[in-house]
């Protein structure tokens, strides 16, 4: 079924329409109130003091802590998030979805274990302000800028692969400040890297759930561009701060 044929699920004739629009809004709004809320505690790669000391002082095998901690990454990778947002904003088919996020995480994933197990160290800074313009790009993107300001229109599916590699040297090069054990490295890795898609599986869950509540909602259409005006901003707020840090640090 297309965008076009799909059943609306507030009935335009009824009299109470009005108001169940307006209490679907409502709850929305708290929902990405909640949402923004979360981001704004989050740092792009953080990794908390409790988490630092274990990276730093544990030698060997670890599978389960990685586990949690690669996980716990995604989860509060706020600047993976905005990505994942834009990359599934006018997603409507599981089909859809599932290719681009595999894409994504076959990005991630590879650099990752490739930047971390070769010792690949590129300023931080300068790779989290690519990250934040992977947002500005897919935003953009979705409001059709290239095709009308340019008059051409990338590949999507190779953006999000190539933006999937930058997000994932991102990590890498963090990870690397702490010194990681080598006794037990790669399986710690592998560890990692699994808990990584399983966090990005429950992010992902939660903005489809977000998403498909507000294309429910007559709102959608006339904000959309808004939304993604917004996370262009965002990406463009985030890629500036990096690349002042990347400036202070040459």
């Amino acid at each position: 079924m297309n965008k076009a044929n799909r059943p609306h699920l507030i009935d335009l004739h009824s009299a109470t329409a009005p108001q169940m629009t307006a209490t679907r809004q409502f709850v929305l709004l708290l929902v990405l109130l909640g949402l923004l809320g979360l981001l704004g505690t989050a740092q792009a790669h953080g990794v908390s003091e409790g988490d630092q000391h274990f990276l730093t002082q544990n030698t060997g095998m670890h599978l389960i802590p990685y586990l949690y901690l690669g996980a716990k990454h995604m989860v509060t990778g706020y600047d993976h998030l905005l990505f994942l947002f834009g990359v599934v904003f006018f997603l409507y088919r599981m089909k859809e979805v599932g290719l681009y996020v595999t894409l994504f995480a076959l990005g991630h994933s590879t650099t990752l274990l490739l930047g971390v197990l070769n010792g690949w160290h590129i300023n931080p800074y300068f790779v989290d302000t690519i990250i934040g313009l992977s947002i500005v790009y897919r935003a953009f993107d979705n409001l059709g800028g290239f095709s009308q300001f340019f008059g051409v229109q990338p590949n999507k599916k190779a953006a999000v692969l190539i933006f999937g590699f930058f997000h994932g040297l991102g990590l890498a090069t963090k990870l690397q400040d702490f010194a990681l054990s080598g006794d037990g490295l790669i399986p710690n890795m592998l560890a990692f890297n699994v808990g990584v898609e399983i966090g990005q599986l429950l992010a992902l869950g939660m903005i489809l759930v977000v998403m498909r509540y507000w294309r429910s909602t007559r709102s959608f259409a006339r904000h959309a561009v808004t939304g993604n005006i917004a996370l262009m901003s965002a990406g463009l707020i985030l890629a500036g701060f990096q690349f002042t840090g990347f400036l202070l640090t040459r």
